[in-house]
């Protein structure tokens, strides 16, 4: 069973006085086919996880190991973390002008499998998986992200997660600045994409809203750049009712 390992994780980041610890020591396996919620307050480190295993050069990991099967992620470039099969769906999609989504799709699908999707099937996979995310197929002629609405940005990360099939996905804050249809339809498409390739997911919010659509098997909150508390669904229950004031005694980190 496909694995991801993070154990004993240190991460900082490059600031004008110089580097600044942010995550300070984080545990945590997720297999195929789970979904794990990590939850926490503003600056509690949870996208600076997000962008250390995508391997964004902000970041610098100091100590600790992740693995994917066994294999070093860390000793990965960017795109070979992709080919390995990890996939992010950030929180801020950026627009690419000039680059139609069709070209971006096939380009980075080529990449992934290291081979071009078969023509005659798979224009036909990107029509379902848009009409699927209710995207007008007239996008794929646009450029990436450009013009996009916040919700359409969102939508256009869950298609990657569809047509690319990774392993792993970490979705980063993928509920921000969605309306409540969006965020029923964006949940739809990551619930198609467990069903039919048993992807393990890493979503991160700071909201319970859209995991009333998207069910975790865990749930952590994490303070000051580690897991403060871990358990089951019930957790994220609690903290809609309590709130993470009770875990603020330590102070946070910047994210």
């Amino acid at each position: 069973m496909p694995t991801l390992e993070i154990r004993d994780l240190h991460v900082s980041v490059e600031t004008k006085e110089g580097p600044k610890p942010i995550l300070r020591g984080v545990d945590l396996t997720i297999a195929s086919g789970e979904t794990h919620a990590i939850m926490g307050p503003n600056g509690s480190g949870k996208s600076t996880l997000a962008s250390a295993l995508a391997g964004h050069p902000k970041y610098t990991v100091t100590s600790g190991t992740v693995t994917l099967d066994g294999e070093d992620l860390l000793a990965m470039t960017v795109d070979e973390r992709a080919r390995a099969g990890l996939f992010l769906a950030m929180q801020y999609p950026v627009e690419v002008s000039g680059v139609s989504v069709a070209n971006f799709l096939r380009t980075a699908k080529t990449a992934i499998d290291g081979q071009a999707p078969a023509l005659r099937t798979w224009g036909k996979e990107v029509r379902g998986a848009m009409e699927n995310l209710r995207m007008d197929t007239s996008f794929a002629e646009r450029s990436v992200n450009e013009g996009f609405s916040g919700g359409e940005k969102k939508r256009h990360e869950i298609l990657q997660m569809e047509l690319f099939k990774p392993r792993f996905a970490i979705l980063d804050e993928t509920d921000s600045g969605l309306d409540v249809d969006a965020l029923r339809i964006v949940s739809e498409g990551v619930n198609r994409a467990k069903d039919n390739t048993d992807v393990g997911v890493l979503l991160i919010t700071h909201y319970t809203r859209i995991l009333r659509y998207i069910k975790p098997d865990f749930v952590h909150v994490f303070v000051d750049g580690k897991i403060a508390e871990e358990g089951g669904p019930e957790l994220a229950d609690r903290l809609e009712e309590e709130g993470y004031d009770k875990y603020l005694g330590a102070g946070a980190v910047s994210a």
